[in-house]
């Protein structure tokens, strides 16, 4: 910096009004002594204040450095004159400090210069999602949704929400850490955590606003609420703020954690809770098996990404204000949240033409489907009490006869609820008691008025909280079941379909991505409805992943 922060603050010492204390105790003590000992507590006290003064406009300075030249305006003129400074010594500190910031940032961040020459959005997307696919083995879905989260992250300065991307695998050795290598490679200002304290995460957030990469969060997300607040505050702008207390004195400072996170681990359903894995797109990896050829991450050549990487800094440039001011139409079928989460990606996708705009949406509800298949004990309640009202065809029913009724099925929770036994009258009452929902006399039959419910008591609740295209129990053989709704119209060839590009094959395409050169043409365009061409029977089913 120009100068010394202590010539900045005025050179006045305040006057001292000093009282001699008086002892009356036996010690013996001259008043020239009493007098000498209370000055040096006054200046010592002086000495601290001055002290705290520096540190607070040592930190204003920095905090000035990081405004943009708009709101660094509004407020220079009421920071100099807090402080009793020059305004014009400020500007010249502010100016010396935010050197150090882009000094420190371009060492933390290497600049990425854009393509000299105009992309294509398309023919990039393709030309991600390929690359992607050379190294790991995923659905053209999935991979269509990393590329479209990678691009997020060159234009989040323009977004108002941040979902996401969490990586979640079954066992070990399912790509998971290496799919969050690739998108670090390609992420703008990526920002591997793993050597950082959850204090220098919050610093380097709110002044970078960087590309987060976690990997192994089941081994430690549980006990470490400071990231979970992090992580969840950080999904929307106007809500990304965190409080934390800094400094020796204790105080409280408001930190901006808005930006891209991407998580990795093993079963983070078990480890993060609801809601966040809501406030994300979940990419389920899977093993790949011994035919599904891939390239070795650690062999690539690493100019691919650079090139990538500055096509994706001249597509920022050239496309965020059409992202910002686009408002893609969602699919009825999302709920709110995804539609939150998918909202920004969408947005991304129709710059690359309608045909990827309909793919992306493809992607949108297939992963979805899989990712909210996952409901509250609440929920399952709620549905299994639907299919019962249903089956019974009654409009009352007694608790004793509602439980009777639960218990049947014992692949359903209720059979071993509590502790091995049934579930309870009281523990039904809980569970419904969150929805508004309580028992009442009800009558059956003449003399019989046992506590119990009525349908009515249900309705608004069962079409709040449950989605019949994907929530109904597939076990109950004798109760409809929804198809998923399929954008493209390619309808599910078996009522207990989903979405095609869930469960697709992928060997062929692996197979054809590692003919590719080092940089990587454009694949055929696939949709979700696709499925690779194999031998009649010869491709395993993998199921839900």
């Amino acid at each position: 910096m120009n100068g010394s922060i202590e010539n900045l603050l005025p050179n006045e010492t305040p006057s001292l009004n000093i009282e001699i204390p008086m002892f009356e105790d036996n010690i013996t003590q001259s008043p020239t002594m009493a007098s000498s000992e209370a000055v040096i507590d006054c200046q010592s006290d002086s000495s601290n204040d001055d002290r705290n003064q520096q540190d607070e406009l040592k930190s204003a300075i920095a905090e000035l450095a990081t405004l943009s030249p708009l709101d660094y305006d509004l407020k220079r003129k009421e920071i100099a004159k807090k402080f009793g400074v020059q305004v014009k010594t400020l500007d010249a500190e502010v100016k010396a400090s935010r050197t150090d910031v882009t000094e420190t940032q371009s060492i933390m961040f290497p600049k990425t210069e854009p393509s000299a020459e105009a992309v294509n959005p398309e023919q990039l997307f393709n030309d991600i999602e390929s690359t992607i696919k050379l190294f790991i083995v995923l659905t053209s879905c999935q991979a269509l949704a990393i590329t479209l989260w990678i691009v997020m992250t060159w234009v989040i300065h323009v977004l108002k929400v941040a979902p996401s991307a969490i990586f979640n695998a079954p066992e070990k050795a399912c790509g998971k850490s290496q799919v969050l290598d690739i998108t670090g490679f390609l992420s703008n200002k990526a920002l591997s955590s793993s050597n950082i304290t959850t204090a220098g995460l919050f610093r380097v957030t709110e002044q970078y606003c960087p590309t987060l990469l976690i990997d192994e969060v089941d081994t430690f997300i549980r006990d470490n609420n400071d990231l979970k607040g992090l992580i969840n505050a950080g999904h929307t702008r106007n809500s990304a703020y965190v409080i934390r207390i800094v400094g020796e004195n204790n105080e409280p400072k408001r930190f901006n954690v808005f930006g891209a996170k991407a998580l990795a681990g093993i079963s983070l359903e078990k480890h993060l809770p609801d809601s966040t894995m809501s406030r994300g797109i979940i990419f389920n990896m899977r093993r790949k098996l011994p035919h599904e050829v891939t390239q070795r991450l650690r062999h690539a050549d690493m100019s691919v990404f650079d090139v990538l990487k500055s096509k994706l800094a001249r597509f920022a440039l050239d496309y965020e204000a059409q992202i910002k001011a686009s408002r893609p139409v969602m699919p009825d079928e999302l709920s709110d949240r995804a539609q939150d989460n998918w909202e920004p990606l969408l947005a991304i996708a129709g710059c690359a033409g309608s045909d990827y705009l309909q793919r992306a949406t493809e992607a949108a509800l297939a992963l979805s489907v899989v990712s909210e298949s996952s409901v509250s004990i609440g929920t399952e309640l709620l549905m299994d009490i639907q299919v019962i009202f249903e089956k019974t065809k009654v409009e009352k029913i007694s608790t004793s006869d509602l439980i009777e009724d639960l218990i049947q099925d014992v692949e359903r929770p209720w059979a071993t609820y509590n502790r091995g036994k049934s579930i309870s009258p009281r523990q039904i009452a809980q569970l419904l008691s969150k929805y508004g929902i309580h028992s009442k006399t009800v009558r059956i039959s003449q003399g019989n008025t046992p506590k119990g419910f009525d349908l009515g008591q249900f309705l608004d609740v069962f079409a709040r909280y449950l989605s019949t295209e994907t929530f109904l129990p597939p076990q109950r053989n004798d109760s409809a079941q929804a198809t998923p709704v399929m954008v493209s119209g390619v309808a599910a060839q078996t009522q207990h379909d989903e979405p095609r590009c869930v469960n697709e094959t992928v060997a062929d395409e692996a197979q054809q991505n590692a003919t590719l050169t080092a940089t990587p043409e454009a694949s055929p365009t696939m949709t979700c409805g696709a499925v690779a061409d194999v031998a009649a029977n010869s491709e395993p089913d993998y199921g839900d992943f």
